[in-house]
């Protein structure tokens, strides 16, 4: 029997596995009917435990391209989590019904705890400000289609650098391939947490920090905007300070490469300004759209048919 894979960490996907799936990404792009019923009478469980928009539609409309059902509930609220239901006995229910679960949970780690408890494949679509594998995936998925490779790249990461679970796991991604650069932005209460800073050390990786959007606009392939969290804050006087540290504005992108490409996880509130939306450099709704293409890939690569 062949043994049971999870995601919950993109390190639980090697770099040649990472390649992999988008290859398969990108040849459902190129042949998108080879794929319409590769997983007709397969189910995906998508249990979300707190709100997601893009996560949950993109892991829907991504199982539905590949021709299965979507079964499962999109707030605490809806399931039996209300009632007082741990996390491993909702998994264990909810291996039951499915081929597969997509699950997005407040705390950190209990992605983890189901992955122990189910008996079908587990993807961690969010767990507090832990880990967001999937969007991490969706991220290399968008540099790849738009740079056309993922090393020999300098990277700006700019806003909510402490409580930022994609930025975490898209730096453990990026580290792994050669010759790439990161560039902190952020304000020095939101600066990356020094274990993360130290993982950039032990892999011999270049980066520095900045306050200064402006400043580190030249050198960068890639900005990766993100937006300052409310709900990572235990203090809203904090969350007010802080939430408009740095808004990107079309006119900042004059000093830019032209092919400098703006990506952001969504949701935006305010720190990209509309008027960026219509420079050819925006990516972030492009971003959106690979999110699906990836976990249509990914999805195949857990059920172990690609």
């Amino acid at each position: 029997m062949k043994e049971l894979r999870h995601l919950i960490n993109i390190t639980d996907l090697t770099v040649d596995e990472i390649n992999h799936l988008i290859e398969v990404a990108d040849d459902i792009i190129d042949n998108p009917e080879a794929y319409q019923d590769i997983c007709a009478h397969k189910k995906l469980a998508t249990l979300f435990f707190e709100p997601s928009t893009r996560t949950r539609l993109s892991f829907t409309a991504a199982m539905m391209e590949l021709g299965g059902n979507v079964l499962g509930f999109d707030q605490a609220a809806s399931s039996s989590t209300a009632k007082g239901e741990s996390v491993s006995d909702t998994i264990v229910m909810a291996s039951c019904y499915s081929d597969i679960i997509a699950m997005r949970h407040p705390k950190e780690g209990a992605p983890f705890v189901a992955a122990n408890h189910a008996e079908v494949p587990v993807i961690n679509a969010g767990d507090g400000g832990h880990f967001h594998p999937t969007q991490t995936l969706t991220d290399l998925m968008t540099i790849h289609r738009k740079k056309g490779k993922l090393g020999g790249l300098t990277i700006g990461l700019c806003g909510d650098l402490k409580f930022g679970r994609t930025v975490h796991s898209l730096i453990e991604a990026m580290v792994r391939y050669d010759d790439v650069k990161f560039v902190m932005i952020s304000p020095e209460e939101l600066d990356l947490p020094g274990y993360m800073k130290e993982t950039l050390d032990a892999e011999g990786v270049e980066w520095k920090e900045t306050r200064s959007l402006e400043e580190a606009m030249p050198e960068l392939d890639v900005l990766y905007m993100t937006r300052v969290q409310k709900e990572r804050f235990f203090n809203e006087e904090d969350y007010i300070r802080l939430k408009d540290s740095f808004i990107l504005r079309r006119k900042m992108l004059e000093d830019a490469k032209e092919d400098m490409i703006v990506m952001h996880p969504l949701p935006r509130v305010n720190e990209i300004s509309v008027d960026v939306d219509d420079d050819p450099r925006a990516t972030y709704f492009f971003q959106a759209l690979m999110g699906k293409y990836i976990r249509m890939a990914l999805i195949l690569f857990m059920l172990g048919m690609k």
